[in-house]
């Protein structure tokens, strides 16, 4: 299912799904996606080299690439943004959006123009398209990258979670979302309890988005979630014991 597929789509926005690849490499699945808002391209943690050229196409079959104005690396990870020195080459008039946190480290991916670096500040920010709207940056700070955020886009109602509701699974080229969450969450507690800091910093992610309209949120791995879904995912996340609370399992095992 290496071809794209809508999630939203009026008379003038779209968030898109970048495909997946036929033969993964990765070990895990990352999912790339594309935001068009009146003919101005957003694209959100468009991955390594290896899934450039298909990113690519199916970004190429959307919009001139000239119309990308921002593209945004919800942390550091080479899984995020190890492509970044391949885009540049083809991006004139994108602007990057990233931690401050990382103004030393993403240089090291080959870009080092600092006039298309926009950083966010620890508290969060916005994105504004050319007629006001909005995007939003939500502080994820160490959910697990020290310097993290997610994106929540007002229009369509899609959360962009990033390593958040990740599952260690290889999706099928014909299941998408979450059909069972039940079932699913077996597939997701081991990366959240190893990866995520502590269920303090769990529940000041969830304080944030809690009280966002989200229709579905969309993880940079796995499968997607619907409403309903997304809802039992935070149930289960405000509880979970992760990082911190169960760091002398660890450090004591064997």
């Amino acid at each position: 299912m290496n071809s794209s597929f809508l999630l939203f789509e009026n008379d003038d926005h779209k968030f898109i799904h970048l495909g997946l690849e036929r033969l993964n490499v990765e070990g895990i699945f990352t999912n790339q996606y594309l935001i068009i808002h009146n003919n101005e391209g957003f694209l959100i943690d468009p991955g390594g080299s290896h899934v450039f050229s298909r990113v690519f196409s199916n970004v190429s079959k959307y919009i001139d690439l000239r119309n990308i104005k921002g593209v945004f690396f919800s942390h550091q990870d080479p899984d995020v943004a190890a492509g970044l020195s391949l885009w540049d080459i083809h991006l004139p008039n994108a602007k990057y959006y990233f931690s401050r946190l990382w103004d030393r480290f993403m240089p090291h991916y080959g870009v080092y123009n600092k006039s298309k670096v926009s950083l966010i500040e620890d508290y969060g920010g916005k994105y504004y398209f050319e007629d006001g709207v909005e995007l939003q940056f939500i502080p994820a700070h160490f959910l697990h990258s020290s310097g993290n955020f997610t994106l929540y886009d007002p229009t369509s109602k899609v959360l962009f979670s990033g390593d958040i509701g990740v599952g260690i699974i290889q999706p099928s080229f014909k299941k998408i979302f979450v059909d069972n969450f039940n079932e699913y969450k077996k597939e997701m507690e081991w990366f959240h309890k190893r990866y995520m800091s502590s269920n303090k910093i769990v529940n000041m992610w969830i304080s944030k988005v809690e009280n966002l309209d989200v229709e579905m949120m969309v993880p940079q791995h796995g499968l997607l979630f619907r409403k309903k879904e997304y809802l039992e995912f935070l149930d289960w996340f405000r509880e979970l014991k992760c990082g911190e609370d169960i760091i002398g399992n660890i450090y004591n095992r064997g």
